[in-house]
């Protein structure tokens, strides 16, 4: 077997956009021989999917599957909205989250080698990228766990354009545990309660919130209970169990939850595209490059 140098390696990436194991898998294929290892990756498809990793993905879908009592949310991006319509991709997405629930891998790497029913998930991704001609990327996964007396409530809004797994103690009942899921999808808190707020973020909002009191002319004997009332407000912005719930604002989550018996341990959100700078062509501009040349 020929020896495959890393300068070979590289070499080949640089030319096919392919991870250095891939391509390194192709020159050990070839014996070295650097065209038949372009060839390897186009006759694979990988060559010509990876000319479209410089695109930005940003829509696409979440979902959700449980496996007794483990449950996975998993986020896979496409370039348009329009791929989320399609039958294959949406298969695809349903495949990799129940691959997720039943395997929970470590990581992006260890789930991308999971095998579900046409092959490994990086080499399904590769073929769908071919037949859709968009770029497709598995982006994020997280694995949740629930004992026996606990119940996962999940909820898909659009379809998958927002995914919520969350997870109530005390209670078998799903579809009150679906309740709060549905809640954090509408409302989006970033905390499950105060105790989870992180010191820093307390203290920097309480600095704002004293300005903005000072600023307003308040005679400071008084700023004090203001700012005490307004973090009052902020805490329930953003703890779930403090917010007004959506289907009785007059009671608020942790009293519903309460009611049932149940508390609230933990909540997983994934918005699609969420973080993800998405590019803005300007179709002026492009059609003006374009009368130029």
């Amino acid at each position: 077997m020929a020896k495959i140098s890393a300068k070979l390696v590289k070499e080949l990436r640089d030319m096919t956009g392919v991870g250095m194991m891939d391509a390194k898998k192709a020159l050990v294929e070839v014996e070295g021989d650097m065209q038949k290892a372009v060839d390897f990756l186009r006759e694979k498809g990988m060559a010509k999917a990876a000319k479209k990793s410089d695109r930005v993905a940003a829509e696409g879908l979440a979902s959700i599957a449980v496996n007794g009592n483990t449950a996975a949310i998993v986020e896979i991006n496409s370039e348009t909205d329009f791929v989320s319509q399609n039958e294959k991709f949406q298969n695809l997405v349903s495949e990799i989250a129940k691959a997720v629930a039943e395997n929970k891998p470590e990581d992006l790497e260890a789930a991308n080698e999971l095998s579900i029913s046409n092959g490994k998930i990086k080499e399904a991704i590769i073929e769908l990228t071919q037949v859709i001609g968009e770029k497709i990327s598995f982006r994020r996964f997280e694995v949740v766990e629930k004992d026996d007396n606990a119940a996962f409530g999940s909820y898909l809004h659009m379809g998958g354009r927002i995914a919520v797994l969350a997870v109530l103690d005390g209670t078998n009942d799903e579809s009150v545990a679906k309740d709060i899921a549905m809640h954090v999808a509408a409302i989006n808190p970033r905390y499950v309660n105060e105790s989870q707020i992180p010191t820093e973020e307390l203290e920097h909002e309480k600095t704002v919130l004293t300005e903005q009191a000072l600023n307003e002319g308040k005679p400071e004997k008084i700023v004090e209970k203001m700012v005490e009332g307004r973090m009052k407000k902020f805490k329930a912005e953003i703890a779930l169990v403090d917010q007004a719930f959506v289907k009785d604002p007059d009671m608020t989550v942790e009293k519903y939850v309460s009611s049932k018996g149940a508390s609230v341990k933990s909540f997983v959100r994934f918005e699609v595209g969420e973080g993800i700078e998405k590019r803005e062509d300007n179709f002026a501009e492009e059609v003006m490059s374009q009368v130029k040349k």
